[in-house]
């Protein structure tokens, strides 16, 4: 929390002197369905702008297939119990803030401005791992860095179409597991990055590496 109020103070800073200011909402593929809202002060200093963004993605998978505990694979342990399976269901969320500097490029082509970006990433990652009576939930908060590309055209006087193309890479950090227990309990665990079980879990624990983003939206400037 003390890190997103810094990074708002510092956007705002950035774009008090500012003449306009796009609110945009985009939504496409990013590691899964995808949707972010951004906020962009273009043109704070010459033609370099600020722009702050959360996105918010359904990953396709959250527990990898293959990683195996001792117990078979975790795609041994989704299959129904009437085939000798566990019946086990995935699911997690990927939330990325991001803060980027900006470069208008200008248009490229009658109507159709763009723009490149870069800047850093702090992801909050998230996966369970679903047996019913027991469930197992892995987190990790990672920071990162990003770069890509907008293009929009306007479609009418305040309103645009807004692409967004980039990558984004995260590095590694602590994983932290909580297990919820058939008989109401809990137990918990930190595997740092240095421990010797830390890949076995991470290769469990299905999140951003390189994720490469493509999304479509619009934009309405102020």
């Amino acid at each position: 929390m003390k890190r997103l109020i810094a990074m708002t103070a510092l956007v705002t800073a950035a774009t008090a002197g500012a003449q306009t200011i796009e609110l945009g909402l985009t939504g496409g593929y990013a590691n899964g369905l995808s949707g972010e809202v951004f906020v962009h002060s273009p043109n704070v200093i010459g033609p370099v702008g600020v722009k702050v963004g959360v996105a918010y993605t359904r990953p396709v998978d959250a527990i990898r297939d293959s990683s195996d505990l001792g117990l078979g694979t975790f795609a041994d342990a989704k299959r129904p119990t009437s085939a000798g399976g566990l019946d086990a269901k995935e699911y997690g969320s990927h939330t990325v803030v991001s803060l980027d500097a900006t470069y208008g490029l200008g248009e490229i082509a009658p109507g159709i401005d763009t723009l490149v970006y870069a800047g850093g990433r702090y992801g909050m990652f998230k996966s369970t791992e679903d047996y019913g009576s027991n469930k197992s939930t892995y987190s990790a908060n990672a920071f990162g860095i990003g770069f890509g590309s907008m293009a929009s055209y306007a479609l009418t006087g305040n309103l645009s179409l807004v692409g967004d193309l980039g990558f984004d890479y995260f590095f590694n950090s602590n994983i932290n597991q909580v297990n919820t227990l058939a008989t109401g309990g809990t137990n918990t665990a930190t595997y740092e990055t240095s421990d010797a079980d830390y890949k076995t879990y991470s290769d469990r624990f299905v999140r951003p590496g390189t994720a490469f983003k493509a999304r479509l939206g619009v934009k309405y400037t102020f």
